[in-house]
């Protein structure tokens, strides 16, 4: 049984579809250059001092946005909040969310952005 037809497959012979798989498809890859820049700069930021608790916000709505998967990874690159228990139990969560809504949005077909 193949893996990859079950999560990428086509939502019909439309071009519709089309343009609405590949807007899906610059969508996840927007935000998660968002949030590999974000973790980027903030880490560079607070390399003169302690880190800044107000930017858990910006991190968290990236998160929630797409972007969980690729914070989690660069907090390990880049050595950035490793000691918050917070951040590190909350993005692997949000990365298995993420990952669901993606899977659904390409085996629907993208369908439930069409009102």
């Amino acid at each position: 049984m193949k893996i990859f037809p079950l999560i990428f497959r086509p939502p019909a012979h439309t071009e519709d579809m089309l343009i609405l798989s590949l807007f899906l498809i610059a969508y996840i890859l927007a935000v998660n250059f968002y949030s590999f820049l974000l973790v980027k700069g903030l880490r560079d930021d607070c390399a003169d001092g302690a880190p800044d608790k107000s930017s858990d916000g910006r991190l968290i709505l990236t998160a929630f946005l797409g972007g969980a998967i690729t914070i989690y990874i660069c907090m390990f690159v880049f050595k950035y909040r490793l000691k918050s228990l917070f951040l590190m139990l909350l993005m692997p969560v949000l990365g298995v969310l993420n990952v669901w809504l993606w899977v659904l949005a390409f085996r629907s077909g993208a369908s439930f952005f069409v009102v």
